[in-house]
């Protein structure tokens, strides 16, 4: 099937690089035929981003859809044989051989649920946010910061995942109290494949069962996480952008919640009608593949952010990861997120939240413009977050 497509075969011989970390204007991703690959971080001294891969596997697909830099090393463990697709080959490949897309955009899915809990949770805890007990978390969190409506839901819905579950007492006194202070009351989504929502109101919970993945119309939905008593926002979607996907293709629960950042449309999409796009439609899957490399390469470089000690230094490198995202290179740039927003992201602790952002404020780097944040020159942002990461690593 592939043959038909008269890609190129390529040979690599043993510890030659196929990848390089860093490099830019990457234009292709391979499919291993035969040999073996191992994929790995350079500054990684624990090894956790090591993968060793073989016949059937691909590589370079994050940065080739994507558009951004590599995000790994691969070398060659033996003498290896791929096959090289270019990026404006991928829509004829989905619709010659729809099986290979559907292998990457599940391995991207579980790829993805793994980097949202080593960017937010140690090791020792992650299986624990896998279970519907997580959701009394997520609602004590909302219910503590004075959003109720958002804890209405997560208390509703654990009580209906956690018919005996160890804090049933606790989330049905807190949903009789909270339910005095909100009228809030859309627990269930609506049967129509048309869905829109109220800015503040909750799509999913994180830990939550459900089988849908939501194409944006109009409008923003927030990605968030609650851990160790924060909220992190992973992150801020627009129209076009697609989530849910992972509960969809892999049938677990939800690894994070969604919330409406803004007033927003939705289009649904279950598994059914996904399973009849998959056929008609290939520039789902192609516009899928693109969405979840972007989403990849963003949560490798927020994994490197995690790493970082000094919370000035977290800062600055979120707000350079925003320019990337957005591919702002040099010259000005008004974003469309707050100080606030960004210390979020960055998951700084609620007792430095005041110190943290007031410090930034006066880095002569940023200027704020109708409470959002204003660079004046995305290149000396650039510039400093390379320097705190080039700081870490040494």
């Amino acid at each position: 099937m592939v043959r038909l497509l008269q890609l190129q075969i390529v040979n690599f011989r043993k510890d030659s690089y196929i990848l390089v970390e860093g490099k830019e204007n990457t234009d292709r991703f391979y499919i291993i035929q035969s040999g073996k690959v191992r994929t790995f971080k350079a500054n990684d001294p624990s090894g956790a981003s090591v993968k060793i891969l073989g016949p059937g596997d691909f590589v370079g697909v994050i940065s080739c859809m994507s558009g951004h830099t590599q995000i790994e090393n691969a070398i060659a463990m033996a003498d290896t044989r791929c096959i090289s697709v270019r990026k404006d080959q991928y829509p004829e490949l989905i619709e010659k051989n729809t099986p290979i897309a559907l292998k990457i955009i599940r391995t991207f899915a579980n790829r993805t649920r793994i980097m949202n809990e080593l960017i937010t949770k140690p090791a020792a805890s992650i299986n624990a946010s896998e279970t519907p007990e997580h959701i009394f978390e997520v609602a004590r969190y909302y219910d503590k910061v004075g959003a109720y409506p958002i804890a209405l839901y997560a208390y509703y819905h654990y009580m209906k995942e956690c018919r005996t579950g160890r804090y049933l007492e606790d989330a049905r006194q807190r949903f009789k109290a909270v339910s005095i202070m909100s009228s809030f009351r859309n627990f269930e989504p609506e049967p129509d494949l048309a869905r829109s929502y109220n800015k503040g109101e909750m799509i999913f919970s994180e830990s939550q069962t459900g089988g849908d993945m939501y194409v944006i119309q109009d409008g923003e939905v927030a990605i968030t996480k609650v851990s160790d008593g924060n909220e992190m926002i992973l992150a801020v979607l627009k129209r076009g952008d697609m989530f849910g996907e992972m509960a969809l293709l892999e049938n677990k629960p939800r690894s994070a919640s969604a919330i409406a950042h803004e007033d927003c449309r939705l289009m649904v999409v279950n598994r059914q009608n996904f399973d009849q796009m998959v056929g008609t439609q290939p520039q789902l899957i192609s516009r899928l593949t693109t969405m979840l490399s972007e989403r990849l390469w963003s949560m490798y470089r927020h994994l490197d952010n995690a790493c970082l000690r000094d919370y000035q230094h977290k800062m600055i490198d979120m707000l350079a990861l925003q320019l990337e995202k957005n591919r702002k290179y040099s010259g000005p740039y008004q974003s469309d997120i707050s100080v606030m927003d960004l210390a979020t992201m960055c998951v700084i602790p609620q007792h430095h939240l005041y110190t943290v952002t007031s410090e930034f404020q006066s880095n002569g780097r940023i200027k704020i413009v109708n409470g959002k944040i204003y660079v004046p020159d995305c290149l000396e942002v650039l510039k400093q977050s390379a320097f705190c990461r080039k700081q870490k690593s040494e």
